[in-house]
């Protein structure tokens, strides 16, 4: 006679909420990225807007940033403190992820050495296309000094270039603060919250390296526009820059080259002005 099997089959454990997999999180609809999109793309366009109305206005003997480098600070943290809160207001639209935002920092000490190597290589860039428009406009005989010295970027409508020469405070701050973070990493974050938000609504266009370029060319020329203030010269340089700025941004996928390449860039530059300025004043445009 067969005996009963006494064995018993332990119940089944209830799956662990902690282990369990995480529900599908739910997608952002594009109304918010739309958000994100228009509130970020705006900054630019605005202060681009009131430079181009207010131009007749403009105190041309007064820099938009203190020559105060107390003042300066208080100027600076007004403007990031502004800027993140927009930023923010973005963020909370579309929740962006790091990842989507390139936030990765990627190879040790490579973004810094990258970053000195690409600031090098866009300075080179810029100004061999510069140089190359002068010679083909005045070939065309529709250039002259007059005209060139009209088209050149206003920086001094930016910077103080008096301070830049005589304060060493002034000129340490530009090159720190200003490059770094002020322009660098405000401006290159900006960057990559309109090239997510474009990612986001329009995948398409990045499938193709044609489609990121022409998403890059989008983002600077919004960019460029921006700098109104320092007039059409300052405009084409700055769109110039941001299409540097932008293939560096989407090549690495992650934005630290590019905000180390703009800081090394504008650095180098308010450097340059102050030797120029006060060793070499007779070739000074300023």
């Amino acid at each position: 006679m067969r005996e009963p099997d006494n064995s018993t089959t332990p119940p089944e454990r209830p799956q662990d909420v902690a282990s369990a997999p995480p529900p599908f999180a739910k997608p952002i609809s594009k109304a918010r990225w739309w958000t994100h999109l228009v509130l970020l793309a705006s900054y630019p366009l605005a202060i681009g807007l009131m430079s181009f109305y207010a131009a007749d206005s403009i105190d041309v003997s007064e820099a938009a940033l203190s020559a105060d480098p107390f003042v300066l600070l208080v100027q600076i943290a007004e403007q990031l403190g502004f800027f993140f809160v927009l930023f923010g207001l973005a963020w909370l639209a579309s929740r962006a992820t790091g990842k989507q935002l390139l936030l990765g920092w990627k190879g040790g000490i490579g973004p810094i050495l990258r970053g000195l190597a690409y600031s090098i290589g866009l300075r080179l860039a810029i100004g061999i296309l510069a140089v190359c428009a002068v010679v083909v406009g005045m070939m065309l005989g529709g250039l002259d000094e007059e005209t060139i010295q009209e088209l050149r970027p206003k920086v001094e409508r930016t910077i103080d270039i008096e301070a830049i020469e005589t304060s060493p405070l002034y000129l340490f701050i530009n090159v720190t603060l200003v490059s770094f973070v002020f322009a660098g990493l405000r401006e290159e974050l900006w960057r990559a919250g309109v090239l997510a938000g474009l990612a986001a609504l329009f995948p398409r266009l990045f499938d193709s390296v044609v489609g990121k370029l022409g998403a890059v060319a989008i983002v600077a020329v919004i960019f460029g526009l921006g700098h109104f203030s320092q007039g059409w010269g300052g405009v084409a340089l700055t769109t110039g820059l941001g299409v540097g700025l932008g293939a560096i941004m989407v090549f690495h996928k992650s934005i630290w080259d590019a905000v180390l390449a703009h800081g090394f860039f504008n650095a180098s530059s308010f450097v340059l002005m102050h030797l120029l300025v006060k060793f070499f004043p007779e070739y000074s445009p300023f």
